[in-house]
């Protein structure tokens, strides 16, 4: 707590923009490493900037945690102390309900129909909803899908999930999607599980397969079911604080350069994703690919529940009609 009243303090009396000579200088914080596909995204979302700009407008990026956890940095982005972050849209659910309709399971069709409504008026409404809450979304970022992994058996069906206490975000939907399958969901802090999983305090998670095998969970899990149940994208914040102070010309630049990162990370993503399955193989993970219909049926019930709001019913009717 007292380093991070030490940064809000340091940070504020920068601002989130410094000035360097004539070039604006911006700061983006998120808690993941350099190498991870989205970081790689945002290094391209950076380059874009400066040079939409002719130099003028930089961003400087901070990774890794080094300004705090997801929601450190959200409350510093509300303030005004920070200008941008990354976080996951299971994240600003919890800010602008909207976004909650990327949890629900089996949404999408495919990645196609995904990114037809990220990339659509559906997305901007979405981004532009946490603007109440001083966070506007710029972009969406490829996260994959996430599935099951266990310890020490696998999930072939979702008759294989019952008795087992699988690991979750703390994030409802994704609570009520385990339960409705079988399993026990259990949420817990992500630096937590691979200890759990070691200990047997859960027999199970489900994450998309960068995170798999960046996470070392693969080492305990030898079990994977790629039934692909949600595809939670990540989300590029700005405060709108900062975005006030943008001009015209300078919101340009930054939504001019937020859209050309997002095709060069999908490639970033997508490259990556080759290599984890290669690796995974390697480790001797076993890899099933199930058949997703039946999981998709175990978890209406979800969809089902998230309808009864008129405007979820609404955004959800538009989705699925695209």
């Amino acid at each position: 707590m007292k380093q991070y009243i030490y940064i809000c303090f340091l940070l504020i009396l920068s601002t989130s923009c410094n000035q360097l000579g004539d070039k604006k200088v911006a700061y983006l914080a998120h808690t993941l490493p350099v190498t991870h596909p989205v970081h790689q995204g945002m290094e391209v979302f950076a380059e874009e900037v400066l040079k939409q700009s002719n130099g003028k407008l930089a961003v400087k990026i901070f990774p890794d945690g080094q300004l705090g956890s997801e929601r450190e940095v959200l409350e510093l982005l509300q303030i005004g102390s920070i200008a941008m972050t990354k976080v996951s849209a299971a994240t600003m659910a919890n800010f602008a309900p909207e976004y909650k309709v990327m949890g629900v399971p089996y949404l999408f069709r495919d990645k196609e129909h995904l990114f037809s409504v990220l990339e659509g008026d559906i997305g901007e409404s979405i981004l532009e909803a946490g603007s109440e809450y001083l966070l506007r979304g710029l972009c969406f970022y490829d996260a994959g899908s996430r599935s099951f992994y266990t310890k020490n058996k696998p999930i072939k069906t979702p008759d294989d999930l019952n008795g087992l206490k699988i690991r979750v975000m703390n994030h409802q939907m994704s609570v009520d999607m385990v339960n409705e399958m079988g399993g026990s969901a259990t949420p817990m802090a992500y630096g937590e599980l691979y200890t759990a999983l070691q200990q047997g305090v859960v027999d199970g998670a489900e994450n998309n397969p960068p995170s798999f095998v960046t996470s070392g969970h693969y080492e305990v899990c030898k079990f994977y079911t790629l039934d692909e149940h949600s595809s939670i994208p990540d989300v590029l914040v700005i405060g709108t604080k900062y975005w006030e102070t943008l001009t015209s010309e300078e919101q340009s630049w930054m939504k001019t350069a937020a859209k050309i990162s997002v095709n060069a990370q999908k490639d970033f993503w997508n490259k990556n994703v080759e290599e984890c399955m290669v690796k995974l193989k390697a480790a001797n993970v076993e890899i099933f690919k199930p058949d997703k219909t039946r999981f998709a049926e175990k978890s209406k019930k979800v969809l089902e529940e998230f309808k009864e709001d008129p405007k979820m019913k609404n955004l959800v009717d538009a989705i699925q009609a695209k």
